[in-house]
């Protein structure tokens, strides 16, 4: 038996060592690691969503140059210059193409957010990923079951 009172075949079919909790860590710790970690993911989700954006936008000032030119083939040049001059190349906020968007929140928010979170499992957790999850699994899977195994 181990000091937390698993046998070591229990430990041998359970997570390996980088997603088992390492001696000491509190429950409470490894919930608040989980929620930062679930926090994290929620801006990993938001930052794919604004790459979305930043290739939609350039997808559509692509399109809406060919829309200028066949507006400009089919006769309707007064048109077709107003969009050109007004629309075409603009800056989705002032002075900034989405490039320039997703430049800034990659190196800021981000690249900050995901600095801090890593600063915290190895402070608080040696490092270790994703603790909550693991042990989660363990509580949940059905030892012994195909398709319920601990590891790959």
């Amino acid at each position: 038996m181990t000091e937390s009172g698993e046998s070591r075949e229990s430990r041998a079919d359970g997570p390996d060592e980088q997603h088992r909790r390492p001696d000491g860590l509190d429950d409470a710790t490894v919930d608040a690691l989980g929620t930062l970690s679930e926090a994290l993911e929620v801006v990993e989700h938001a930052r794919g969503l604004l790459y979305g954006f930043h290739r939609l936008t350039g997808k559509a000032d692509l399109t809406l140059g060919d829309a200028v030119d066949k507006l400009r083939e089919a006769g309707h040049t007064d048109l077709a210059d107003r969009i050109e001059r007004e629309l075409l190349g603009r800056n989705v906020i002032e002075g900034r193409w989405t490039f320039q968007i997703v430049e800034d929140f990659d190196d800021g928010y981000y690249a900050l957010f995901r600095d801090l979170e890593r600063a915290a499992r190895d402070e608080l957790a040696a490092g270790r990923r994703h603790l909550f999850e693991a042990e989660m699994k363990e509580e949940r899977r059905t030892h012994g079951e195909p398709g319920h195994e601990a590891r790959p």
